[in-house]
């Protein structure tokens, strides 16, 4: 019995150490300067019976903001920041969306940066939040959008992560839903290198 009681005692203290609440990992993701990771994308559309696959990487720096490369089936490059969204396809010129040309999508692309930042201030300004920490140091963050257009485009948000994210899964209204994975992710160096500064510059 006693054997038992400490058994129990253990299994409590080791939960209690790896769970995690949602300030704290807004703590964990802001104390990562830059973060570099690949990411496959899944894409399941009502009626198709495989998904649609696109791989590629991606940089979210706090001082530049989000870089995400595409790779595959084609390429694709999205540079988010503060104040703009870039999208560059192929041999295209360049296109830039500010909050004053598309309030919306400007919106939207905030938003991004906020998922990957764990910014619980921005989350609640757009969503009702359900946080649970799992065993392992595990968490997931379901978003349940309360504001428009975001009520209009998504059921659920649903992220999944530990020490980093790990996916996010989009369930849209239309009865589509988008998995993004997250893997090869990697904290160091915290600088930028001059050619990955480049990348950012438009």
């Amino acid at each position: 019995m006693i054997k038992k009681i400490v058994t129990l005692a253990c299994l409590c203290i080791a939960f209690s150490t790896q769970a995690i609440t949602l300030d704290e990992l807004q703590q964990r993701f802001s104390q990562q300067p830059t973060v570099r990771a690949e990411f496959t994308q899944e894409r399941m559309i009502k009626g198709m019976q495989k998904p649609l696959k696109s791989s590629g990487k991606l940089i979210i720096s706090r001082e530049k903001g989000l870089w995400w490369q595409q790779q595959k089936p084609f390429p694709l490059t999205l540079v988010l920041d503060d104040k703009r969204m870039v999208q560059v396809m192929a041999a295209q010129a360049p296109q830039t969306i500010t909050a004053e040309s598309n309030p919306q999508m400007f919106q939207f692309n905030h938003l991004l940066r906020a998922l990957f930042q764990a910014d619980r201030a921005v989350l609640e300004q757009n969503f009702a939040l359900d946080f649970s920490s799992q065993a392992n140091d595990q968490w997931a963050l379901i978003l349940t959008p309360k504001t428009s257009p975001l009520d209009k485009l998504f059921n659920t948000i649903t992220l999944r992560g530990g020490i980093y994210l790990e996916n996010i899964v989009l369930d849209d209204r239309q009865g589509d839903s988008t998995t993004i994975f997250f893997t090869q992710q990697r904290l160091t160096p915290e600088a930028l290198s001059h050619d990955e500064q480049q990348l950012f510059v438009y």
